[in-house]
């Protein structure tokens, strides 16, 4: 598996979700490595922005792949995933499902030792998973990109992806909001893919706490209006933007 480097291993820790459904829930994090988007406000742009493309990114830093990768087979993942005693794992990224073979293969590796091995994916909704996967995970969060993302639109919403997702009781989906013109898009989105309003939830688009604090008043009000549910980014309050955390 391609994975984000963190220090002289692989992006692979423990910590409480802070974001979506199951904010608060103590879980071990896989970041995959590699992206087919390009968001400019991506928090993890060094899983694809690579020196010497030509990707717009709020922080300007290109990054080496050879230094900010590390590739592991299954085997080696699934023991890293098991140092810490939690039954709970969100596969993130970049984008997981552009390796979702070897997703299915360590969630089918974990199970073995753990059969109540709970699964998160964490994705941007443009990739339909393929049957294997799907039948091993419990929870797709799919965070579909807005005009914000700066990614065009034909591909960061890709229509079968999205009816695959709108679909099946397995999902939610997260929009990083902002402002006015950001809920309007969200509002056609779920009319547009029949999404019960109570599986959506709005996120403020804020890396900091102090943004966060700001924005969230906000975001909150849409909320109650729209009868969407509110994420608020925990891990940012807690340990602030930084990786592995």
């Amino acid at each position: 598996m391609k994975l984000a480097r963190l220090s002289d291993g692989p992006e692979i820790f423990f910590s409480l979700q802070g974001e979506g459904k199951n904010a608060g829930a103590p879980s071990v994090f896989v970041r995959t490595s590699r992206c087919n988007l390009y968001c400019t406000w991506c928090d993890t742009p060094y899983t694809w922005n690579w020196s010497g493309t030509s990707f717009a990114h709020d922080g300007e830093q290109k990054f080496d792949p050879r230094e900010q990768t590390i590739e592991l087979e299954v085997p080696a993942v699934a023991a890293w995933v098991r140092r810490w005693p939690c039954r709970r794992l969100v596969l993130t990224g970049g984008e997981p499902l552009l390796q979702a073979h070897d997703c299915a293969a360590l969630v089918r590796a974990l199970r073995k030792g753990e059969p109540r091995q709970a699964v998160e994916i964490e994705t941007n909704g443009t990739l339909v998973p393929p049957a294997e996967l799907d039948a091993v995970v419990d929870q797709y969060t799919v965070s579909a990109k807005l005009e914000n993302s700066g990614v065009e639109r034909s591909l960061r919403l890709r229509q079968e992806a999205l009816t695959f997702f709108a679909a099946s009781p397995k999902s939610v989906f997260k929009f990083v909001v902002a402002g006015g013109s950001d809920v309007t898009q969200v509002g056609d989105l779920v009319r547009q893919h029949g999404v019960d309003p109570d599986r959506v939830y709005l996120m403020p688009r804020a890396s900091s706490a102090e943004a966060l604090v700001q924005l969230s008043p906000e975001v909150a009000e849409v909320c109650l209006a729209h009868g969407y549910r509110f994420s608020d980014r925990l891990h940012i309050h807690l340990f602030g933007n930084r990786p592995g955390v």
